[in-house]
């Protein structure tokens, strides 16, 4: 039995799995698997399941993906967000190596087609998250500098400054103590 995988853009969280999987289960539809960016199937949708689910998904801010190249950006971009978000359960790992294993394609080629696609090269979009993860932990205030540092496996406290001052142009410390500060969601990042 050929499992069908859809593959669904902007799944970037826990939340998001189970967003995806009640869309699906409203329709009748119960997934083998619901994992970020792609749900895999036992039988193929049917045309109405199919139109019903899109519109649901892109409700909620989802959007299925049926061109390869896009899936392979998107495979690439949940990569990135689950090496930078949970990168406290995982021993610090080669970004290159990660989504080569991720994606099963060499790194050349994801780089290529990431950035033609995206306009911003893989290494640029994964320190834009790392920052995003910076502001987050900042954001609640409950580790310092040099421990979300190490949490996020930078080098040391003046690499992780160094970075967030090049992409905000403030400082960890500028940033904690600004007033009115925001969160942006990590499919806007």
């Amino acid at each position: 039995m050929e499992k069908i995988h859809v593959y669904i853009k902007n799944m970037v969280c826990r939340r998001c799995i189970y967003t995806v999987t009640e869309v699906f289960q409203e329709n009748g539809v119960f997934p083998l698997k619901v994992e970020l960016g792609v749900v895999t199937l036992a039988q193929p949708l049917l045309s109405d399941q199919f139109h019903n689910i899109q519109a649901r998904l892109e409700h909620y801010g989802f959007e299925v993906i049926d061109d390869k190249r896009m899936r392979i950006v998107e495979q690439i971009r949940v990569g990135v967000i689950e090496l930078v978000h949970h990168a406290e359960e995982q021993e610090k790992v080669n970004l290159s190596d990660y989504l080569q294993q991720k994606c099963h394609r060499e790194y050349s080629f994801l780089s290529k087609l990431f950035t033609e696609m995206q306009g911003i090269s893989i290494e640029k979009y994964y320190i834009h998250q790392k920052i995003e993860r910076v502001k987050e932990l900042l954001f609640y205030d409950e580790l310092s500098v040099g421990e979300i540092a190490d949490k996020l496996h930078y080098s040391s406290v003046a690499h992780l400054s160094g970075q967030f001052k090049s992409v905000t142009g403030l400082s960890p410390t500028q940033f904690k103590r600004m007033k009115g500060h925001t969160l942006r969601p990590l499919d806007e990042v």
